[in-house]
């Protein structure tokens, strides 16, 4: 990259910093915006947890401030997160989830700070309270945000479909990854201790265990499949669902025979070096990351055709079915499971498609543009 590019503080305001899939891209961030001269802070609205991303981003150089709320809607929040950012006086406030967007929206407008606000999910089943929720949430970024990002074409269609608000103004940038994929020993490594020959299939679903995420359609896949087929599906993660989950694989025959269950991972770049298949039959989402995963460490996909997921896979990375077709993800798996050649081909065209369209330097230059027209958009920097 030619030159280096004039620096640009940027606090992300975020309701807390569990692991999650929004949380873990600051981690990414944290790496890539040097490179472009983004100089990062993170504000976290919630009490800071034990083995949250709060000390890997610390540990990666970033400066990390909690308000120490014990809830989300607390009303000290506003003047908390202004007495926050009049010491760290950032050029632009980029806030995350719907919390964070009202907390930090009124806090930007009091200080006359540029705002930039990120969309991570589609929230098209809310009660009424959720409903009202979301409702502050639209107006705090239509009143304060120069732009609102939308993590996919699917989210930004939902957003301006379902909410009144200047389409201008919403823009698409998918989020992108720091390739940490693990290398052949790797593979091995995980696969010896799965238990999974190298001659048998390895098809892997890495997301929480709660519900639409599809892990029940999985199960009732794997028990769909041919005696003699090589697949071994790996369900790697916790969540709510997990024990009715560990129930319904052992009921249906197939827990420690087709179906194990390793739990929470963190070391998710040497699980997809282990993998031959990456699952993810979700009933909606936004943009799993884990499937981005996938793209980089070049692993053929089967999942739904919903939400952002046709915009990860593409034409070519993998194979679509309908959501809750339980019988076509098994044709799908058994598919890919019995033919090499053409996980080979996905594997490749994953792989380019990754580097294209999904690589980090490609998504923290994107956000650079955005916070450049924020800033021109509004109010001027720190005198």
């Amino acid at each position: 990259m030619p030159g280096r590019p004039s620096p640009l503080r940027v606090c992300h305001v975020i309701h807390d910093l569990r692991r999650g899939g929004a949380e873990h891209l600051l981690l990414d961030l944290a790496e890539l915006s040097p490179v472009v001269g983004l100089e990062m802070t993170v504000l976290s609205l919630m009490e800071e947890e034990r083995r949250s991303f709060a000390d890997d981003l610390r540990a990666a150089g970033v400066t990390v401030g909690t308000l120490g709320l014990r809830t989300r809607w607390d009303p000290r929040a506003a003047r908390r997160t202004a007495r926050l950012l009049r010491r760290w006086r950032p050029d632009v406030v980029h806030t995350h989830l719907k919390h964070a967007d009202i907390v930090g929206a009124v806090a930007a407008r009091d200080l006359g700070i540029p705002m930039v606000s990120t969309l991570h999910v589609v929230e098209d089943e809310a009660g009424f309270v959720g409903r009202l929720k979301q409702r502050a949430a639209v107006r705090a970024r239509a009143g304060t945000a120069a732009r609102t990002i939308a993590v996919s074409d699917a989210v930004r269609r939902w957003y301006l479909d379902t909410h009144r608000v200047d389409p201008k103004t919403v823009v698409t940038i998918r989020n992108g990854i720091v390739d940490r994929t693990g290398d052949p020993g790797d593979r091995a490594a995980v696969r010896d201790e799965w238990g999974v020959c190298e001659d048998r299939v390895l098809v892997v679903m890495v997301a929480i265990m709660r519900p639409g995420k599809g892990h029940a359609d999985v199960l009732e896949a794997a028990a769909m499949l041919p005696a003699g087929s090589p697949v071994v599906i790996a369900l790697v993660g916790l969540g709510p669902e997990h024990e009715r989950l560990f129930t319904k694989a052992r009921d249906l025959g197939v827990l420690g025979k087709r179906v194990i269950v390793p739990g929470y991972r963190e070391d998710v770049g040497r699980i997809m070096a282990a993998a031959d298949v990456v699952v993810q039959p979700s009933r909606a989402d936004a943009l799993p990351t884990s499937l981005i995963r996938a793209l980089a460490a070049g692993v053929p996909i089967v999942a739904t055709r919903v939400g952002g997921i046709p915009e990860i896979v593409g034409a070519e990375a993998g194979n679509l079915v309908e959501p809750g077709d339980v019988g076509g993800l098994a044709r799908e798996i058994s598919r890919l499971g019995d033919d090499p050649t053409t996980r080979r081909l996905m594997a490749k065209r994953a792989r380019e498609r990754f580097e294209e369209e999904f690589d980090g330097w490609v998504w923290v230059g994107r956000l650079r543009d955005v916070y450049e027209e924020a800033l021109g958009l509004g109010p001027d920097r720190w005198s």
